[in-house]
């Protein structure tokens, strides 16, 4: 390969760092080159990863753009969520128009960090366009892997009310729970309380076991001795180290007295009859409670959290 090749950046590049590397316009309008923004371009035979995606729009964009939103959360490890388009902000009235690229326009920029805005800030952009079930699911992951902190949350939304998202996520605060330790464990719970049970405590040990430390995804202490809900993911079925582990776990527990529910992707596929497994478990067991509901609260879930929160005309003003 000619020598000003070797000289181009492994991945997305300007126009300017091409013609540093000796590639002139007219080479770039060649078949080795693919436009991907205006000004920004990659080798032909480069493929795009996400994060070089996400460089290319940093170079397209100008320098104040700042990554947001769930593309802001996306870049902390998180694979859920859309990833395209990707989400910037600017603190100014610019309008800019790229295919996969959203930017959003605020009055002052959120705390900044050296990958976007703040993590709590790029929570705050996310609870404006996700559904309330999402914004716990990614809430939760958020602050048990220790990316986000609840008080500073807590602080931004209340200290920057007039905020895009503020709203939200001060009512989605209360839903939240750092111990849960996965997305399907988040979303099981939620199923449960929306629908009108006791909320469970999450990934807790049981005492009464002496053999071993079992840590059960979500437990009823009451009625005694306990009911569990497990969530099996696959790694439950394909690790035979694991299977085994299992086993032994659920002997422990039933010879405990501790009753449980165990929960499959395909089971929470139908969030119903997962919620109603746990009350039938609750009720065997002495729950004597609610009855699981199925209307308003239990169909907010799914939807949009600025739907949830309502209307806004009474925000205070914007500083």
């Amino acid at each position: 390969m000619d020598s000003p090749y070797r000289l181009l950046p492994n991945g997305p590049f300007t126009r300017r760092q091409a013609l540093a590397a000796g590639i002139t316009s007219r080479m770039l309008q060649g078949d080795g080159f693919v436009r991907l923004y205006p000004r920004v371009w990659r080798r032909k035979a480069h493929v795009m990863t996400e994060d070089d995606w996400v460089r290319a729009a940093q170079l397209a964009l100008p320098g104040d753009a700042r990554l947001t939103g769930i593309s802001r959360i996306r870049a902390v490890g998180l694979d859920y969520g859309p990833w395209r388009p990707l989400h910037f902000v600017v603190a100014r009235d610019l309008h800019l128009d790229f295919e996969g690229v959203f930017l959003h326009r605020t009055e002052a920029m959120p705390p900044l960090d050296d990958v976007g805005v703040c993590v709590e800030a790029a929570f705050l952009a996310y609870c404006v366009r996700c559904r309330v079930i999402d914004a716990i699911k990614v809430g939760d992951w958020l602050l048990h892997n220790a990316h986000m902190d609840l008080a500073r949350l807590k602080d931004l939304a209340v200290a920057q009310q007039w905020r895009d998202g503020a709203d939200e996520a001060l009512w989605i605060l209360e839903h939240l729970d750092p111990d849960s330790w996965s997305l399907k464990e988040s979303e099981t719970r939620a199923a449960i309380v929306f629908a009108g049970l006791p909320r469970p405590e999450c990934n807790r040990q049981l005492h009464e076991i002496t053999q071993r430390v079992v840590i059960v995804d979500m437990l009823y202490r009451e009625p005694q001795p306990g009911v569990a809900v497990e969530f099996e993911g696959g790694q439950h079925r394909e690790d035979q180290d694991q299977y085994e582990r299992d086993i032994g776990r659920y002997a422990l527990m039933r010879s405990a007295g501790v009753s449980y529910v165990q929960v499959t992707n395909a089971k929470l596929k139908q969030p119903r009859k997962v919620v109603n497994e746990v009350h039938r478990e609750l009720v065997a067991h002495g729950y004597d409670g609610p009855a699981p509901l199925f209307g308003e609260r239990w169909q907010t879930l799914f939807r949009s959290l600025r739907a949830a929160v309502g209307p806004r005309d009474w925000r205070r003003p914007s500083a």
